[in-house]
């Protein structure tokens, strides 16, 4: 009899604790990497609600509207990881979210420019595959074979969606910089070139290449994995990790994927490899128009999600 009225008690102890909060119900989750990416947001939103996501080490911060930003590390690692745990998260609704990266990249010269914001209508992952060195393998087109399908080497997004992002997007002023302008006169064709909104495609590698014969190998990946339909322009590091962790959820659909050029994707000539990967000439420029291109969606999604 101790026991059971023990139990009881328990039981009716439990009852009197506080109600577990409601999820916070998100409308647009903005995905950045670091607190450079981050900034802008929490300096220009009012994001005063900051919702706390196990595991994840930044919490969220979101304003009463619904537009939250997350901060989820560079790498795909980090990235699937950060995002599984938002996903699965009771602290969050997200039955009507949508999201958006909001990043940083590089870019082809011959396919956009310093500062420029290119929404992704394909996403591609670079690393998956045999990579081979030409020397060892000359009869392999850029060293590379591809291998089976993970279901992660490539995302095609909702078209629908993207061309909303673009249409909004596409004629709002972008910052351009002196350091940007300079450091474009060093490429062929680049100068007076001036930053824009594209659509063209993107691919995540954990391996951070640099160099013009690597920028040719990541157009013939996307060629491989599109089947010709993609045009490579930007790299980064997380989007195909983001895409996968979305699309096992169920809410790839909803995704989108902003990136705007800090750096190009190889040194001019002249330039060391070295010197290329330590300096973003680009990098104020692309960190202030991800925030004015990707909040002008960001506001739109939440205004009118459907």
């Amino acid at each position: 009899m101790r026991g059971v009225l023990a139990l009881v008690l328990v039981a009716v102890l439990a009852g009197c604790g506080s109600p577990a909060p409601e999820p916070f119900p998100v409308r647009v989750l903005v995905i950045t990497m670091f607190p450079v990416e981050t900034e802008p947001w929490l300096a220009r939103e009012p994001l005063s609600v900051t919702v706390p996501v196990a595991h994840v080490k930044d919490p969220l911060r979101c304003a009463p509207n619904g537009l939250c930003v997350a901060v989820i590390g560079q790498g795909k690692a980090n990235a699937a990881t950060s995002m599984t745990e938002i996903l699965n998260s009771p602290a969050v609704d997200l039955t009507k979210a949508y999201f958006l990266t909001a990043g940083i990249a590089g870019v082809a010269p011959r396919s956009g420019t310093l500062g420029f914001a290119a929404w992704a209508r394909w996403v591609v992952d670079w690393d998956l595959g045999h990579h081979v060195t030409e020397q060892s393998a000359p009869d392999v087109p850029h060293g590379y074979l591809p291998y089976d399908d993970q279901g992660s080497n490539v995302f095609r997004l909702n078209q629908d969606l993207v061309n909303r992002a673009y249409q909004l997007t596409r004629a709002l002023p972008l910052l351009d910089t002196p350091e940007a302008e300079e450091n474009r006169t060093h490429y062929p064709g680049q100068a007076g070139q001036k930053p824009y909104t594209a659509l063209c495609d993107t691919m995540t590698g954990d391996d951070y290449w640099a160099g013009a014969d690597l920028s040719a190998k990541a157009d013939y990946i996307t060629a491989i994995w599109t089947r010709n339909d993609g045009r490579y322009c930007t790299s980064q590091m997380e989007d195909s990790a983001v895409a996968t962790a979305l699309s096992r959820h169920g809410y790839l659909d909803r995704y989108l994927s902003l990136r705007t050029a800090s750096d190009f994707d190889q040194p001019y000539a002249g330039q060391s490899v070295r010197d290329v990967l330590a300096k973003f000439p680009g990098a104020s420029a692309a960190v202030e128009n991800a925030y004015r291109v990707g909040s002008a969606v960001a506001h739109n999604l939440v205004d009118q999600p459907r």
